[in-house]
């Protein structure tokens, strides 16, 4: 296990350092430091020295990976590359364009991102794999049709339809809880009840569709047909082996949506005026601060690589016919 473990981490290394490569040339050589200016700037403040102005404010008046008017190593730091990309390999996320410290504010913003997605993903997958299972119970009858026709129509529907009839059904209309805020400790309790019911509806048909047909597969192969010559109540057969028996494909779908539980939901908070992360790369994209953009496009790659490492270990867990080796 451990020597797995250690192979997985240093593949990602790779992965890691072209992720950056990418997002540098995407930023600095695709979509110039110019460009950025030029975006930031407006049409109507554009000109030669606004432009080298912006740039020297913000270090993008650098070369991109030599520097040669330096000496030594400073040929070397004193780029874009080493100074805006290369430090987010060692997790030095830097500073904003507007002078904040990116980190600091990934700390703080990671909190309220955590508390929406952890029990929104829980209670999600709670719910999904209890009513495709009950479907499962009930296969071949009306009710299963009529699950399958609201699942599909719960796909159809967009979350912006969720976020929205929430907002005015249960906060304005009925006032169960507040349109949107944040508070820290528990008194923020009460600011989650809709973020929490919009994104367990809004995964909902998608969910129970996916683990219906997983469930379906899974009831049709011979040893669940053994267990039922054997005289279980389909309950037990359904509970105990196909449940189980699924578990790995259930934790493969988890593994993507696991980067969400620190990047936040992107609508989501933005709707609610939740603080998180999500609502911060929002932010960050609206006012063209591509020091924050850039900085989260590097942390999702490494909070999806280490879901996928977590995924692998978690295998063993579900199933002890599966070896790391």
């Amino acid at each position: 296990m451990t020597a797995y473990l250690l192979r997985r981490l240093l593949y990602a290394v790779p992965i890691l350092i072209g992720v950056n490569l990418l997002t540098f040339a995407l930023f600095f050589m695709v979509n110039s430091p110019d460009d950025m200016a030029r975006l930031h700037l407006g049409d109507k403040h554009v000109t030669a020295e606004a432009i080298d102005s912006w740039k020297r404010a913000r270090g993008y008046d650098r070369p991109l990976f030599y520097a040669p008017q330096e000496h030594g190593l400073s040929r070397l730091t004193e780029t874009l590359f080493f100074q805006k990309s290369a430090r987010l390999l060692v997790f030095d996320f830097g500073r904003a364009d507007d002078g904040r410290d990116i980190g600091r504010d990934i700390r703080q913003r990671m909190g309220p991102s955590l508390a929406i997605a952890v029990p929104s993903l829980l209670l999600g997958l709670l719910v999904n794999i209890t009513l495709a299972l009950g479907m499962v119970f009930v296969r071949g009858s009306r009710l299963e049709h009529t699950g399958v026709f609201v699942a599909v129509l719960a796909m159809s529907i967009s979350t912006l339809f969720y976020i929205i009839g929430a907002q005015y059904l249960l906060a304005k209309l009925l006032r169960l809880a507040p349109v949107s805020g944040w508070l820290d400790g528990l008194a923020g309790l009460k600011f989650l009840i809709l973020p929490l019911l919009v994104g367990v509806l809004s995964g909902l048909g998608s969910g129970m569709r996916w683990y219906r047909l997983l469930f379906l597969e899974e009831a049709g192969k011979d040893y669940v047909r053994t267990a039922r010559a054997k005289g279980l109540p389909e309950g037990r057969v359904l509970g105990r082996h196909v449940l189980r028996n699924a578990a790995i494909p259930i934790l493969t779908g988890v593994v993507a949506v696991l980067p969400l539980l620190f990047m936040g939901s992107l609508l989501t908070e933005s709707f609610f005026a939740i603080p998180g992360l999500g609502s911060y790369t929002i932010d960050a994209i609206q006012s063209q601060d591509f020091s924050i953009v850039r900085a989260m496009v590097f942390l999702g790659a490494v909070l999806y690589l280490l879901g996928l490492l977590l995924t692998d270990v978690s295998y063993t867990l579900a199933d002890p016919r599966v070896r790391l080796q």
